[in-house]
């Protein structure tokens, strides 16, 4: 009776199979639903949503940025930027300055409202993802940067592409 020698599947197969892409997917899609769940949490419990609080946070540690300083950070367009500090205003976070050298632009900073709310990080996104850091090595949170900052480019190439792919 002859022996069946059963084969392993190159590396590279199992690098490229879906349940790989499909179980980062899944992590993916929790992470961005715990953290629209997290963000209406801290809008009742801190005033704030992740996003305007995001936006508090670099206010606070960089003095008289201008809106489009504090999208580019954010990586977020004007418009968008435009709803959230309108927001903020409104709420008394945050406050816009005539820029004394030009008038037509203004600097952002936070009220006293603001820094209050800059110095709180209990029950906040950052304060997990806080204690998440302190629990990873270096080594880990480099790999992860990586990661993350190819998926971005990624899916930045996907959302300014004009011009369907089939592979």
């Amino acid at each position: 009776m002859a022996r069946r020698v059963q084969t392993r599947r190159p590396m590279t197969a199992l690098r490229r199979s879906p349940d790989r892409v499909l179980r980062f997917m899944r992590l993916m899609w929790k992470i961005d639903h715990d953290l629209q769940s997290a963000s209406r949490r801290m809008e009742s419990t801190v005033g704030l949503t992740s996003q305007q609080r995001l936006c508090v946070l670099l206010v606070g540690r960089h003095p008289r940025i201008t809106p489009s300083g504090l999208a580019a950070l954010l990586h977020l367009d004007r418009g968008t930027i435009t709803g959230i500090l309108r927001r903020l205003e409104a709420g008394g976070f945050v406050a816009r300055d005539s820029n004394p050298d030009d008038g037509r632009s203004v600097h952002l900073r936070l009220t006293a409202r603001g820094r209050k709310v800059d110095r709180g990080r209990r029950h906040t996104v950052e304060d997990a993802v806080r204690r998440t850091l302190d629990r990873v090595p270096a080594s880990d949170l480099a790999a992860a940067e990586r990661l993350l900052t190819r998926l971005a480019d990624e899916l930045a190439d996907v959302a300014n592409s004009s011009v369907s792919r089939s592979d």
